[in-house]
């Protein structure tokens, strides 16, 4: 293990549906095919537990069937469950509708997921780590979001925080949005995310973002990455792939990213690893099925070369 990271975003139960379109108003979806596994912030700490971090979850996990499942995954991958299960509620839920081209469309409720008090942030020795992830998920819920803002605002100086903005930014109050803002060394946003902070294309808000922290990184799907540190903004080109499915794929990116920094690489091999491993992700089914460390390097050697075969992947999968 090269590192540690902390997790504070939520891990809910995804619903998965593909189907062949989305559904018009009043009628019913074909479905393809189901399955449930465990989703929401558990695919990043996969994606970084698959690349070398030892990884801890300091979230809320309930009690009942969403939850036993989540607890099964969690110990299945290796990730330390740091905090007493809650009594008396359950996970939250994701219906993940996914259609023939790998696009992804969700519909979610928070549970057990989107409650956490002081007393749980205070008991977090945040000092151990090298990374923590957080995303506005987890800063948008009543149950956790003044808690969360309180805690960041608290955090000493330079804890290495990464912050997710997620689909939520534009619904933050301003004072969780400003704490999360403030307290982040890195931000790591998708394009439109971005856009809502800043008001920008791509490049230049990866540039604005990464002002007076470490840097920003902004995915921007198939056209790639823009990563700004020391600076200077780099555009990195995606990896080449035809998606089957793309959920998880950002935080596939987030969770290698995290663990490219933790071994010391520079921000911009770490965003070229972490497209190769977003993007092999997708050519599978399900929300987290981002490949292990050998599977992406070796993906990056062949990069000038046809996409490697991977339909047995040596990492055993989606899980």
């Amino acid at each position: 293990m090269t590192g540690r990271l902390l997790q504070m975003s939520g891990v809910i139960l995804d619903a998965i549906y593909r189907v062949r379109a989305l559904p018009a108003p009043g009628t019913e979806a074909e479905v393809m095919g189901f399955a449930l596994s465990p989703g929401g912030g558990f695919n990043a700490m996969v994606a970084a537990r698959r690349h070398g971090m030892a990884v801890d979850w300091g979230g809320t996990l309930g009690t009942g069937p969403f939850g036993d499942a989540i607890a099964m995954g969690l110990a299945a991958q290796g990730i330390t469950r740091l905090r007493p299960r809650l009594a008396g509620m359950d996970q939250g839920l994701c219906t993940v509708l996914v259609e023939p081209g790998g696009e992804r469309t969700f519909v979610a409720a928070e549970g057990a997921d989107g409650q956490i008090g002081p007393s749980d942030l205070s008991a977090l020795h945040v000092d151990q780590y090298d990374a923590i992830l957080l995303s506005g998920y987890a800063l948008g819920y009543a149950g956790s979001s003044a808690a969360l803002t309180d805690w960041l605002t608290a955090l000493p100086r330079g804890t290495p925080l990464v912050f997710d903005p997620a689909p939520l930014i534009a619904l933050l109050a301003p004072a969780a949005r400003k704490a999360a803002l403030d307290a982040a060394s890195w931000i790591t946003a998708n394009a439109v995310e971005a856009h809502v902070l800043t008001g920008l294309a791509p490049g230049e808000a990866a540039l604005v973002l990464a002002k007076k922290r470490a840097g920003a990184l902004v995915r921007d799907g198939a056209k790639g990455a823009w990563i700004a540190a020391d600076g200077l903004v780099t555009h990195i080109p995606a990896y080449p792939v035809t998606p089957v499915d793309t959920n998880g794929a950002g935080d596939a990116h987030t969770g290698a990213f995290i663990a490219a920094l933790s071994r010391g690489e520079d921000p911009r091999d770490a965003t070229a690893l972490a497209n190769v491993a977003a993007a092999l992700s997708t050519l599978y089914e399900g929300p987290a099925t981002c490949p292990d460390l050998a599977t992406s390097l070796a993906a990056m050697t062949a990069a000038r070369g046809p996409t490697p075969a991977l339909a047995k992947p040596p990492y055993g999968g989606p899980r």
